[in-house]
Order: structure tokens, then C-alpha cells, then sequence
């Protein structure tokens, strides 16, 4: 059976950990080449790509500072050097803070703009130049939070704000080049993030599952599930859609 993906190139950001390696690891699994990007976590990132080649896929790691404006160029061009045009970008990229008004600074602001917003931008740009010419899908990681907008969250809710509008602009102005471009916005997520900072075990994560609807946090194969629907050919009269992936809180 041919698998969904079959000779498709694939670019996830962030993907050394958490979501973007499940998304990673599931566009692999569905028979696409996967750039798995990453800024930092080496480590995580090459152990992603190992998983994925044990059970038969493609993919590389590829090195990337997405705050910085070289960095795009750097992924997209190591990417088609490695595997040819690209189908699929998934922006997954991204650092949250939180903080009361009066502690915001301009490097509170910056820190998440640059990566969340203006980062996705830019490699969502320098992607679609270089897309199949049968056009393709970006798929952006967006949050729960442009709509819950939680108190002490102002900057990180308005970055995740921005992506939704991103989201519906792009899909009408990319959409003469095929290019689908849709958002998957997470509720609360258990991570190796959310694990590390003690967040599954804490107060927030009670009050949460209190207020949703399905009464529970969500895993990442959920993320994952929406993106893959994104990006296949299932969704190919959908655009400038977000798809809050929420348990039904809102």
C-alpha cells in the first residue's frame, strides 16, 4: 500500500523534542524525507532521526536559528540539498514566557516575536520559494491561548494571535501557487518540556483539565494526527484554517 507521503519532502522546525519530533516521526513513518531542524538540543534532534531510519525512513538533522534572518536560508537550502523540492513545512518552532504586565521588557517581547512570529515568516518565505511546483502545505503551530488568553500570557497569547492572522493571509495569498497553508492550535500538551518544568503534575494542569470540556490534557500523536491531516491530499479544499486541537476549551 502506498503510504501518504511517498517521495515527499517535509521541513519541521523545533522538531528535536515533544510535538515537532512527533510530527516529525509520523511524516517518516507515512513514507516523506524529513529535515528535522533544530537550534540547540543536537542530541535530541540526531535521536529523532535515528528513530525514524531504524524503522525504514528518511531524514536529516539540520542546524538552525530560526531568530536569526540567516537561518531560514540555512534550513531550506540544506533541505533541498538533501532531499529536492520541497511539499510540507511545518512551523513548529517556538518558546513561550510568561509574564505579569509589569514585568514585561523588551527582550520578554523579543525573545518570543522574533522566534514565534517574524521566524516563522521568514522560513515560511524562504520555503515557499523553493516548494514542489504542484504546490504543497504549511502547517503552522499556533496555541489554544489566541483564544483562551490566559492572564500573565499578553506577549506569548499575542505571537500565537499573529500566527492565526498569518495563517489566513497566507492561505488566500499563497493560494494561486497550491500552496495550503492551515494552523493546529494545542491546548495543554505533555511534553518532555511540560514533564521537565513540573507543569503535568502542577495546579495548572488540574485547573485546565477542570475547565475542558473532554476533562483531560491532550498527548502529542493528537498534534500530530491533526498536522498529517493538514498536509495530505484529505484536506486539499482547506485553507486559512485553525483547528484548535483543545479537548473543546476555548
Amino acid at each position: 500500500m502506498t503510504k501518504k507521503f511517498q517521495g515527499k519532502t517535509a521541513i519541521v522546525t523545533g522538531a528535536s523534542k515533544g510535538i515537532g519530533a512527533e510530527i516529525a516521526i509520523k511524516l517518516a513513518a507515512e513514507g516523506a524525507s524529513v529535515a528535522v531542524n533544530y537550534s540547540s538540543s543536537k542530541e535530541g534532534a540526531e535521536k529523532v532521526v535515528a528513530q525514524i531510519t531504524k524503522a525504514g525512513g528518511k531524514a536529516v538533522a539540520i542546524k538552525a536559528d530560526l531568530a536569526d534572518p540567516k537561518g531560514a536560508e540555512t534550513l531550506v537550502s540544506e533541505t533541498k540539498a538533501a532531499f529536492g523540492a520541497i511539499d510540507i513545512l511545518v512551523n513548529n518552532a517556538g518558546v513561550y514566557e510568561f509574564a505579569a504586565l509589569d514585568e514585561i521588557t523588551p527582550e520578554h517581547f523579543h525573545r518570543q516575536f522574533n522566534l514565534n512570529v517574524l521566524g516563522l515568516l521568514l522560513v515560511s518565505q524562504a520555503a515557499a520559494r523553493h516548494f514542489n511546483d504542484k504546490g504543497g502545505s504549511i502547517i503552522n503551530i499556533s496555541s489554544g491561548v489566541s483564544t483562551i488568553t490566559p492572564p500573565n500570557s499578553s506577549v506569548y497569547t499575542a505571537t500565537k494571535a499573529s500566527v492565526d492572522a498569518i495563517t489566513l493571509v497566507l492561505g488566500k495569498e499563497l493560494a494561486s501557487r497550491k500552496i495550503r497553508v492551515n494552523a493546529v492550535n494545542p491546548g495543554m500538551i505533555i511534553t518532555e518540556g511540560v514533564k521537565a518544568a513540573g507543569i503535568h503534575e502542577s495546579e495548572m494542569r488540574g485547573w485546565i483539565e477542570s475547565v475542558t470540556p473532554m476533562g483531560r490534557v491532550g498527548t502529542v500523536e493528537e498534534i500530530a494526527a491533526a498536522v498529517l491531516f493538514f498536509a495530505s491530499n484529505d484536506a486539499s479544499y482547506v485553507t486559512g484554517e485553525t483547528l484548535h486541537v483543545t479537548g473543546g476549551f476555548r
